[in-house]
């Protein structure tokens, strides 16, 4: 890996030490920089669990992806900038089927530093701004939601305001589940099947959907099927979150995530937005 080109990539300027100011400017860049997307999915691709394949992709092409490509050469760049990291298996509560998916299901990325733990995710896409701290289960405010880890038994929670987020579901809450995962280690061939799960099932939002998201200052900017979804988070108390949906034909597309995302595919976009049929084993 080329560290000073991916550190460019994200608007980082390095050297940097292994510190928590660190820790928060790469962070923070990179969810800013790198769209969380999987457009090579519907652009006649398939998604390689290769570190060198994902670094060319992400850092030499600008492109995205999803949390395998994301968070696992997201950790690498940790590890190479001296981080303790611990990968870790999650799984995602879907917002269209209100379920969890498989085990697997998501990558995320542990820090431990100076005795202090702390949850790391680039690959998700209601991400979090900054690294949520895993030694505390307080309130967690960020200018794109409150968060917190709630620990039962042996799982711990990641959840949100929901009001934070614009969202209500019946009987939820104030509280929405993002994904629970536990602090077992894992590597990252572990994670080659589910890799293939998302890019072939029926049941996964990634085969169903064809998208693209980027988190801004105040807000978030996500392309999904044949729609460009622009959301601002308030700045001042009293405010509301604002949502703007553009409709796209299928020749606007290609120029839309050029210039919302700085995304060129090598070959053209089949858009996708199908339904997500639930999976036969709940989780």
């Amino acid at each position: 890996m080329d560290v000073a080109a991916y550190l460019s990539r994200i608007g980082c300027s390095g050297p940097l030490v292994p510190s928590l100011e660190t820790l928060l400017c790469v962070h923070r860049s990179h969810v800013s920089t790198v769209p969380f997307e999987n457009l090579t999915l519907h652009s006649g691709g398939k998604v390689k669990l290769d570190l060198p394949w994902l670094y060319e992709k992400i850092v030499v092409q600008r492109r995205g992806g999803f949390c395998y490509e994301t968070n696992g050469l997201f950790s690498w760049l940790l590890s190479q900038l001296g981080f303790s990291v611990t990968v870790l298996a999650g799984q995602v509560m879907n917002r269209f089927t209100h379920l969890y998916g498989p085990p697997f299901d998501h990558f995320i990325i542990m820090v431990t530093l100076e005795g202090q733990r702390w949850l790391c995710d680039v690959g998700f896409g209601a991400c979090f701004e900054l690294p949520l701290s895993l030694d505390t289960d307080g309130l967690q405010k960020q200018n794109h939601g409150v968060f917190r880890v709630r620990q039962q038994g042996e799982f711990f929670f990641l959840e949100t305001k929901a009001e934070e987020q614009g969202e209500k579901r019946a009987g939820s809450g104030d509280w929405l589940e993002l994904y629970k995962f536990t602090f077992t280690p894992r590597k990252f061939d572990d994670f080659r099947d589910m890799c293939e799960y998302h890019q072939t099932s029926p049941n996964s939002l990634f085969y169903c959907k064809s998208l693209c998201s980027l988190l801004l200052p105040h807000g978030r900017i996500t392309y999904i099927g044949y729609k460009l979804v622009s959301t601002s988070y308030p700045t001042e108390a009293g405010q509301d979150i604002m949502k703007n949906e553009t409709e796209l034909s299928e020749e606007e597309i290609p120029r839309v995530l050029n210039e919302k995302f700085g995304i060129v595919l090598p070959a053209p976009l089949l858009p996708k937005d199908d339904d997500i049929l639930p999976p036969s084993v709940t989780y």
